[in-house]
């Protein structure tokens, strides 16, 4: 007995699908990346050309200017500008004034902004209101007042070698937590507000005091926000230069912008590599962010999509 079997079809592949079409660019879409791309390079000339400067010789940029080819490149001027501004020592004490600075200000800024945005703290948004208000006021406009409170401030020798407040590292940094800190609450109390409410109701509930709401609870979830804010923090402190310029008569307590005042001749001043200072000077900067560049992206778009 036979069993007829049909042949079984052939199996033949899916079709393809069509080509996905091209997207039409639109022109105003290349006119707004024309002009991101040239704000962008207007931006970034001034950067670049002084990296470039500090790579040539200051008798050829003398000869041919500045925006010739170069014949010679060499990184002699980075060695010659570390070493004889003295920047190791710049650095140093650049980094005694900006690091407890950032730490101190992101501290309190943030143990006021949980007050304000998560407690029920009466008068909070008034409080708010007055931390944001000190960002207004000119800072140009109390040198001479603080200049004489900080001489009649009274510090033990081990704080101040001048017995007062003026001419340490402690004026300069009051001064930078002062000025910084009610950015640091208005950009903190706003970013907890997006935090749920339910995180902090089940702690409370669990029987969290206030200091762990704030230390174990609230401020990790705000990691993003105050790795934003240090980027910044860090960055104007490191620039400053007017407060520490005002507040410090001892040369050797300057911070590392002051250090290119040493690049400087009497007579003549090499302008290549002064450029190549500016261009150590700025390094430390450019490395914080690029190591904080995720937190700091995602500090900058968190919560932005929330009502």
């Amino acid at each position: 007995m036979t069993v007829d079997t049909a042949p079984a079809a052939p199996v033949t592949a899916p079709p393809a699908p069509p080509l996905a079409r091209r997207r039409r660019v639109r022109p105003g879409r290349l006119g707004v990346h024309a002009f991101l791309m040239a704000v962008s390079l207007a931006f970034l000339a001034p950067l670049l050309l002084a990296v470039y400067a500090s790579l040539r010789p200051y008798d050829e940029t003398a000869e041919y200017g500045y925006f010739s080819l170069p014949k010679h490149l060499s990184f002699d001027y980075y060695k010659q500008a570390f070493s004889d501004s003295g920047m190791t020592k710049y650095f140093v004490n650049t980094l005694i004034i900006a690091v407890p600075g950032v730490l101190v200000t992101l501290f309190f800024a943030s143990f006021v902004a949980f007050a304000v945005s998560r407690l029920k703290l009466r008068g909070g948004i008034l409080l708010l209101m007055l931390f944001t208000a000190g960002n207004l006021l000119p800072q140009q406009v109390i040198v001479t007042p603080l200049y004489v409170l900080f001489n009649r401030i009274p510090l033990p020798y081990w704080m101040s070698d001048s017995m007062t407040m003026f001419d340490s590292y402690w004026a300069v940094i009051v001064v930078h937590i002062g000025f910084q800190i009610g950015f640091c609450v208005f950009v903190l109390a706003n970013f907890m507000r997006t935090l749920p409410q339910e995180i902090l109701e089940a702690a409370i509930v669990d029987g969290a005091g206030v200091w762990t709401q704030y230390w174990r609870i609230t401020l990790p979830l705000c990691r993003p926000a105050l790795a934003a804010l240090a980027t910044l923090q860090f960055t104007w402190m490191y620039n400053d230069f007017l407060w520490a310029l005002v507040f410090m008569s001892d040369g050797d307590k300057l911070p590392v912008t002051s250090a290119l005042n040493n690049l400087r001749g009497q007579f003549f001043t090499d302008y290549n590599l002064l450029a190549a200072g500016s261009v150590i000077v700025a390094l430390p900067t450019v490395l914080v962010f690029l190591l904080l560049q995720r937190h700091f992206i995602a500090g900058l778009t968190l919560g932005s999509s929330k009502g």
